[in-house]
């Protein structure tokens, strides 16, 4: 089975026009056999997105004509290739039960799913980590130091691993090591193996698999997937499952570095 199981849509506020088939065609001709669309769900209700356009999520309204739609090209594709309607649903600290509700409600429509984080709480504030490395830099600061940030990120995952989001919760972590999107830009080096070791021992313990994200190879500051090389070798070594993600916003980006995360 040749699987991408991290893809966006024309659904994505953030992302491309480019359409499903244009996506599927793409997957088929490159020999995929099985794809999951895992556009961002819509946020969760009286959660303020802090980013300035307030486009992290997809509109409530599109949810259903973007499932709708997905339903029909499972049935027109059934005979090339095996499409799985799922989303990427953000944790957020504080708003589990409205999340829980949201998957409560739509759970039952989903093939797959994958559970992430973007955006982290300090204080009374909410700062999405992935948008700009000035972003990144200025939240730094707020919370004392770029160290401090990577331990709020890595204890925010273990929260949303830990999180009882009811029977629909997604058993895929999305990109857990997201917070080296910015690590050229900030200039630290930051010894974070212990925190990533940890994170995929829970994974392992509590019956998780791993977004193994290729996106962050084509990030200039970041320059390696999301988790690095070598903690994708340690997935082998604890047995701790994992699929491999493009998270393409675009079919440009559809499969990239497959044939490099592949090898390994």
């Amino acid at each position: 089975m040749k699987r991408d199981g991290h893809i966006h849509s024309p659904y994505c506020p953030h992302g491309s026009s480019d359409t499903f088939i244009q996506y599927i065609e793409k997957a088929i001709s490159h020999n995929f056999t099985d794809i999951t669309f895992t556009e961002h769900a819509p946020l969760p209700d009286g959660f303020i997105d802090p980013t300035p356009q307030q486009d992290s999520g997809m509109k409530a309204g599109y949810l259903m004509p973007y499932i709708e739609e997905l339903q029909c090209l499972q049935k027109q594709y059934a005979k090339d290739i095996h499409i799985r309607i799922g989303l990427e649903v953000d944790y957020i600290k504080g708003f589990e039960q409205e999340t829980r509700h949201f998957l409560d409600t739509y759970g039952h429509f989903l093939d797959d799913a994958i559970l992430s984080v973007h955006f982290l709480q300090w204080q009374d504030t909410f700062e999405c980590i992935d948008y700009s490395p000035e972003c990144f830099i200025d939240f730094s600061k707020k919370v004392g130091s770029v160290e401090q940030v990577y331990h709020l990120y890595y204890d925010t995952v273990l929260q949303s691993i830990k999180a009882d989001l009811g029977p629909y919760k997604p058993k895929r972590i999305g990109h857990p090591s997201l917070i080296h999107k910015f690590q050229l830009a900030h200039h630290e080096k930051i010894n974070d193996d212990t925190r990533i070791h940890q994170v995929l021992d829970i994974m392992k313990q509590d019956g998780y698999e791993l977004d193994v994200n290729s996106a962050g190879l084509s990030k200039p500051f970041c320059q390696e997937p999301y988790p690095p090389f070598a903690f994708i070798n340690y997935c082998h070594a604890i047995e701790l499952p994992y699929v491999f993600g493009s998270d393409a916003h675009s079919v440009a980006d559809l499969h990239q570095h497959y044939n490099v995360i592949l090898p390994i």
